[in-house]
């Protein structure tokens, strides 16, 4: 890994149930995460087709079914996999779990948009919508 990756938190496990996914914002894109029990896969949370929320479909093994007309894009490749969906594809994104937070390997440039630079993005510019909050983890000590 070069130095223009990092790992960013994203969401605590528990707050993504399993065989289901959550969007997250980071930068200007969304970004589908799914709990599939023993892993979790991340995905641009943008079908191919009609732009419809990957992170509201179905999870089918581990494949998800766009909600908006049923396009069935695998969670390991981003590559479509039946009838019109198998010429499209998604990007992926690494993950892993530490201490109970997903974590998401993004290059420097994730989630910028063409013109933006590194300073017109916050901090830290992943913000989870519909999972808690972990800006502040670890959590401080208790008194």
């Amino acid at each position: 890994m070069n130095g223009r990756n990092s790992w960013v938190r994203i969401a605590y496990c528990r707050d993504i149930p399993v065989r289901e996914g959550r969007a997250v914002k980071v930068g200007s894109r969304e970004i589908a995460i799914f709990n599939l029990g023993d892993r979790f896969l991340a995905v641009e949370n943008r079908c191919p087709h009609k732009g419809g929320p990957l992170s509201d479909g179905i999870v089918s093994g581990v494949a998800v079914v766009c909600p908006l007309h049923a396009w069935k894009i695998s969670l390991e490749t981003g590559k479509g996999v039946n009838g019109p969906s198998a010429s499209s594809c998604v990007e992926i994104f690494r993950t892993r779990v530490e201490d109970g937070i997903v974590l998401l390997q993004l290059n420097e440039t994730c989630g910028q948009r063409e013109g933006d630079t590194a300073e017109d993005l916050p901090e830290i510019c992943a913000q989870a919508s519909e999972i808690s909050a972990i800006r502040d983890y670890p959590p401080a000590a208790e008194a």
